[in-house]
């Protein structure tokens, strides 16, 4: 421990028992806040390609989220806790895409963001942009080629496909309203989930797991694994376009952005914002 970050009234202590207290004391905010900031600017400076791909590949993978879930509402009986079990079915798709650093578009209402508070330029607001549209676009096309991946040619068992469209159905028995402020809640958890990431060390899997787990549970509305189910519906012949896009897509989609970005990112910022 530096001599210039000791209290008056600090103890005496070894070098060795100043580490282990400056372990246990974990990050503070503001170095949180640079981890990601540092983040989102490597993420800004992407080239649309390789944004554009690894929002595709993310695309893909939430689609195992439906159907994690899925696996489990088919095969468990029709009881009170069966959703609070199948719900942990909901968590694989996100466990891959955070694991191996894919592009998804609820995580993006944080990272790019943070470098956008920082330096308020329209240049910046602009490299924000170009980053939401192509990886929102991306996203949006793998999650329809997993969709319809599930739907033509299924390769789930009939039971399961069965579980994934009565899933579906469930979510578009929100009314718009409640989508946009379930929406809400969905965005903010999954950027504390990005804030929390840089001091979990060892436990970033249980991160992962709880608060997507919560997401699940609560019957909050993603717009990107939302989208897999709205698909599913879609191609089902049980979902026009139109009511996908204006029943659930923009609905969502906007509460994604207010709960992740209004909210997290600059409440996160507020209380760091004379610290840096």
């Amino acid at each position: 421990m530096n001599s210039d970050t000791k209290s008056e009234t600090s103890i005496s202590l070894t070098r060795e028992e100043e580490d282990n207290v400056e372990e246990q004391q974990g990050l503070r905010a503001p170095v949180i806040f640079e981890i990601i900031r540092t983040e989102g600017v490597e993420e800004l400076a992407r080239p649309t390609l390789s944004l554009m791909v690894s929002g595709l590949i993310a695309g893909l993978a939430i689609g195992f989220s439906v159907i994690g879930e899925a696996i489990f509402h088919a095969y468990l009986p029709d009881a009170p806790w069966r959703h609070l079990v199948e719900s942990l079915g909901y968590t694989v798709g996100f466990v891959i895409i955070i694991l191996a650093r894919l592009q998804l578009f609820t995580e993006n209402t944080i990272t790019p963001v943070l470098p956008l508070l920082l330096e308020p330029k329209v240049s910046m607001l602009a490299k924000v942009a170009r980053l939401w549209s192509v990886v929102l676009a991306a996203n949006v096309v793998g999650c329809f080629l997993f969709a319809a991946l599930i739907a033509l040619f299924k390769p789930v068992p009939p039971e399961v496909l069965e579980a994934s469209l009565s899933i579906s159905r469930h979510m578009m028995e929100i009314e718009e309203g409640q989508m946009f402020v379930r929406g809400i809640f969905s965005g903010w958890l999954i950027a504390a989930l990005v804030w929390m990431i840089p001091s979990a060390e060892n436990a970033k899997l249980w991160i992962i797991i709880l608060m997507t787990y919560i997401i699940a549970a609560g019957s909050f509305t993603h717009v990107v694994a939302g989208t897999v189910e709205a698909f599913l519906l879609v191609l089902n012949g049980e979902l026009s376009l139109s009511g996908m896009i204006f029943e659930f897509f923009l609905p969502v989609l906007a509460g994604n952005i207010v709960g992740g970005t209004i909210l997290f990112s600059m409440m996160s910022y507020g209380q760091i914002a004379k610290e840096i």
